[in-house]
C-alpha cells in the first residue's frame, strides 16, 4: 500500500510542479511585459498560483486515484500502461492549453477561457490572425512540451507495486483510496471555507499582469466551459429588485429634451455604417493620437460630427458587431453571437430601417460564416450579404480575405445603381492581424495597416462626395473594437476601448463635437431619434443627445467591466471582486450603476 500512495503523492506533486513552472514560462514568453519585476515577485506570482495549481492536480489525480484503487482487485501489469495511456493524452492537452495560452495572451491580454473554441468553428479564419511562422512554431512547441511533460510523469510510476492477496487487506487498502479521493476535494474546493476556488483567489497584486502570471490556464478554460449558457446565476451584486432599479435610471427616457438642432437635415438620409477594423483612438491625431497615421480619419474628424468620449463595449468583432447594430452590450464571459436562437430576439438598427422602406446590404470581404454572422445579420433583416466568395479568387489575396481597396471599390461601384433610401453596412479587414496589406509606409505593421484602410477610406469619401448621393446620405465610421496597442496596455484600461465615432457625410447639418460620454450601444437610439423612429424595444441603447438621459460609457472584459462618466472612472475585476480603477470622483453610486448594468444584462441574456 505504501508505494500506492507514494505513486499517488507522485503523480500529485508533478502536476503541481509543471503548473507551477508554467508561471515563470509564461512570463519569460512575455518578458516586454514583465522585465521591470523583481525577482521576489516572480516568487510572489509562483506561489500566489499556487492554490489553482492544487485544485487543477487535484482534479487530474482523480483518474489515476480510481485506476489503483481497480488495481486493489484486479491484478496484471495493465496499471501501469493504463496510466502512461493517461499521462500521455492528459499531458497533450496541458501542452496545447499552456502554449496556445502563451500566444493568445499577445492577442488578447488575459488568460484563456472558452472564448478561442468559438473562433475554432472556423479554423481557417481563426488562423488567419497568426503570423505564418507562428502556424509552424506552435505545433512543434507543443509537442516538445508534450514529450517533455510525459517523460516526467511516466516516472512517477516506475516503483515496483507488489499485488495484495489477502482480502481484508484489500478492503483496507480500498477504504483508504476512498479517504484519499474524498481528500482530494479539499484542494479542489480551495479548503472549508464558505467560498469555493475561482480565478480571483490568485490575484495578490495591484498589477494586474502580476495577477494574470498566476493564473492557471487549464483552470481559467475548465471554469469558463462550465459556465457556459449559466448566464441566471452570474455576476450576482445585488438582489434582482435593487438591480433592475438602479439600472431604470440608466435607460433612455424617452422623454425630449431641449434640443436647439437637429444634427441632419433630412429624416431619411441613407446610411453607410463603416465598421473600421480594430480602429483606435490612438491613430486619430485629434483625439491625441499618433499623427499622420490617418489623415482621412483626422480630415473627417474636422468635417464631420465627431465624438471625443467614444469607447468601444467590447476586444472582439462579434461582441462589437452586435453592440453597434443591436445596441446590446458585450458579454464578459461569453458572446450572444454563439447563439442563434438568443440573436434572432435581438433588435436591430437594420431592421427598424427595413420596416421604414430601407434597403439593406452587408459587405465583407472576408468569410461571413465566421463566428455566426450571417446568421446574425440574416435575423438583422438585411436583404443581401456581400463576401468573400462573391469576389473573383484573383481578389481573396491576404489570408482573410478581399483587400480593403477591392471592397470600397466594391462598395463605390454599388452606389451607382442602389435604390434609395437604402442601408449599407460595410466591415473592414485589412487593418487585423496579421496587417497583411499592399502597402508600406509605416515600420510598424498595426499602423501600417491601419494607414492602408484609412487611405481606401479617403478615396471611396472623395468619389461619394462627388456623386449626387452625398447631401442625403449619412457615413457613420466606427471601430467594431480598439487595437490592443500598445502591447503593454492592460485588457481592462480604459484607454485600451476609447476609439472615434465620426458622422460624415451631406446629410448632416453642420460640423460639432460631441463630448458626451458613450459607447457602441448608443449608437442605435441616437440614430433612430434623429430619424425620428422608434427605438423602444433597444432595452440598452440611449440617445447621446437627450440630456434628459444619464449618459454614460460601459464596457466589458474577461471576468470585469468599466464604466466611465463626467470624467469618473470606475473598472471592476469580478474574478477578485474589488476595483482595479477608481478615480477619486467615482463614488459608490457609479459602482452600484456598473454592478447593476452588468446583471440587468445577463437577466435579460439568460431569457432570450
Amino acid at each position: 500500500m505504501k508505494n500506492k500512495l507514494y505513486t499517488l503523492l507522485k503523480i500529485y506533486l508533478g502536476f503541481v510542479g509543471i503548473f507551477a513552472l508554467q508561471k515563470p514560462l509564461f512570463m519569460l514568453y512575455h518578458l516586454s511585459l514583465y522585465k521591470g519585476d523583481t525577482a521576489a515577485e516572480w516568487l510572489k506570482v509562483i506561489y500566489h498560483g499556487l492554490p489553482l495549481d492544487f485544485s487543477m492536480a487535484g482534479y487530474l489525480t482523480i483518474i489515476p486515484v480510481l485506476m489503483i484503487l481497480v488495481s486493489v482487485w484486479k491484478e496484471g501489469s495493465w496499471l501501469r500502461k493504463a496510466l502512461h495511456i493517461y499521462f500521455a493524452l492528459i499531458n497533450m492537452v496541458i501542452a496545447i492549453v499552456f502554449v496556445s495560452d502563451l500566444e493568445l495572451y499577445s492577442y488578447w491580454g488575459f488568460r484563456l477561457d472558452s472564448t478561442p473554441l468559438f473562433y475554432l468553428k472556423s479554423p481557417a479564419n481563426a488562423a488567419a490572425s497568426v503570423p505564418m511562422l507562428m502556424m509552424f512554431v506552435m505545433p512543434l512547441l507543443m509537442l516538445l512540451t508534450w514529450f517533455v511533460l510525459y517523460k516526467l510523469m511516466k516516472r512517477t510510476t516506475d516503483e515496483p507495486d507488489p499485488q495484495e492477496t489477502d482480502f481484508r487487506k484489500r478492503i483496507m487498502q480500498s477504504a483508504t483510496l476512498f479517504l484519499l479521493l474524498g481528500m482530494l476535494f479539499i484542494p479542489i474546493r480551495g479548503g472549508f471555507s464558505v467560498s469555493t476556488m475561482n480565478v480571483g483567489k490568485v490575484y495578490h497584486s495591484t498589477n494586474m499582469l502580476l495577477n494574470h502570471a498566476a493564473i492557471n490556464p487549464m483552470f481559467s478554460l475548465m471554469t469558463s466551459l462550465t459556465k457556459e449558457g449559466d448566464f441566471g446565476s452570474q455576476y450576482r451584486f445585488m438582489e434582482n429588485e435593487e438591480a433592475e432599479q438602479v439600472f431604470s435610471l440608466l435607460k433612455d427616457s424617452h422623454q425630449l429634451s431641449q434640443q436647439e438642432e437637429n444634427l441632419l437635415h433630412t429624416k431619411r438620409p441613407n446610411v453607410i455604417l463603416i465598421v473600421l477594423e480594430s480602429f483606435s483612438a490612438k491613430i486619430v491625431e485629434p483625439l491625441g493620437g499618433i499623427p499622420e497615421v490617418a489623415p482621412t480619419m483626422n480630415r473627417l474628424y474636422d468635417e464631420g460630427i465627431a465624438f471625443t468620449n467614444f469607447y468601444a463595449n467590447s476586444f472582439r468583432t462579434d461582441r462589437g458587431l452586435v453592440s453597434i447594430l443591436s445596441g446590446y452590450p458585450a458579454q464578459p464571459s461569453t458572446s450572444i453571437m454563439k447563439y442563434p436562437a438568443k440573436t434572432q430576439s435581438l433588435p436591430s438598427l437594420s431592421g427598424t430601417l427595413k420596416n421604414a422602406g430601407y434597403d439593406l446590404e452587408f459587405l465583407y470581404g472576408g468569410d461571413a460564416d465566421f463566428t455566426n454572422m450571417r446568421s446574425y445579420f440574416m435575423s438583422a433583416g438585411f436583404n443581401r450579404i456581400v463576401a468573400d466568395q462573391d469576389f473573383p479568387v484573383a481578389d481573396r489575396l491576404s489570408k482573410w480575405g478581399v483587400n480593403d481597396e477591392k471592397t470600397f471599390r466594391f462598395l463605390s461601384e454599388s452606389l451607382k445603381e442602389q435604390s434609395q433610401p437604402f442601408m449599407k453596412m460595410f466591415l473592414t479587414l485589412s487593418s487585423h492581424e496579421p496587417f497583411d496589406v499592399p502597402m508600406h509606409k509605416f515600420d510598424d505593421p498595426y499602423l501600417n495597416s491601419v494607414a492602408y484602410t484609412d487611405s481606401c477610406l479617403g478615396v471611396f469619401m472623395d468619389e461619394l462626395k462627388a456623386s449626387p448621393l452625398w447631401d442625403n446620405t449619412l457615413v457613420i465610421l466606427v471601430p467594431d473594437h480598439a487595437m490592443h496597442y500598445p502591447a503593454s496596455i492592460s485588457i481592462s484600461e480604459p484607454g485600451r476601448y476609447h476609439i472615434p465615432m465620426i458622422w460624415a457625410g451631406g446629410a448632416i447639418s453642420k460640423p460639432q463635437r460631441i463630448d458626451t460620454y458613450g459607447s457602441q450601444i448608443d449608437i442605435a437610439a441616437s440614430l433612430l431619434h434623429q430619424m425620428q423612429l422608434p427605438y423602444d424595444d433597444f432595452t440598452f441603447s440611449k440617445d447621446l443627445f437627450n440630456t434628459n438621459n444619464r449618459q454614460f460609457a460601459y464596457y466589458t472584459f474577461k471576468d470585469g467591466f468599466g464604466i466611465l462618466k463626467d470624467s469618473a472612472t470606475f473598472v471592476y475585476d469580478c474574478a477578485s471582486d474589488r476595483a482595479i480603477m477608481r478615480t477619486d470622483n467615482a463614488d459608490r453610486e457609479i459602482e452600484q450603476e456598473g454592478k447593476a448594468f452588468l446583471q440587468c444584462l445577463y437577466n435579460d441574456l439568460d431569457k432570450r
